[in-house]
């Protein structure tokens, strides 16, 4: 097995505290809203948490997975800030074309 380690920081919590876990994880997942329920407004507050994080991790072989909000309004802002991995519920589900939500949040 390959084991790969994360951590997932809420929208409270500092960019910062991820500092002494660099070396020994392998995703980190910036929730930007308050975890608890889908649908809720995406904090822009955390895009400068996204970027912080980008710089932090550098040329690490890090994922920076986003999680919360996700809409096409803020996909391309949160991919430029520096997410690779995009996590959006009830953007894809709001209509029956899933496949068409999720190409229209790719572009």
């Amino acid at each position: 097995f390959k084991i790969k380690a994360g951590l997932s920081i809420k929208p409270n919590t500092s960019f910062e505290v991820i500092k002494k876990y660099l070396n020994n994880i392998d995703l980190i997942l910036v929730m930007t809203v308050e975890p608890g329920f889908g649908g809720q407004k995406f904090l822009n507050s955390q895009l400068d948490k996204i970027k912080n994080i980008k710089k932090l991790i550098g040329n690490k072989n890090i994922e920076l997975e986003v999680d919360g909000g996700i809409n096409f309004n803020n996909a391309k802002k949160t991919i430029e800030a520096g997410a690779n991995i995009l996590v959006s519920g009830s953007t894809i589900f709001n209509g029956n074309d899933y496949q068409k939500n999720i190409n229209n949040l790719r572009n």
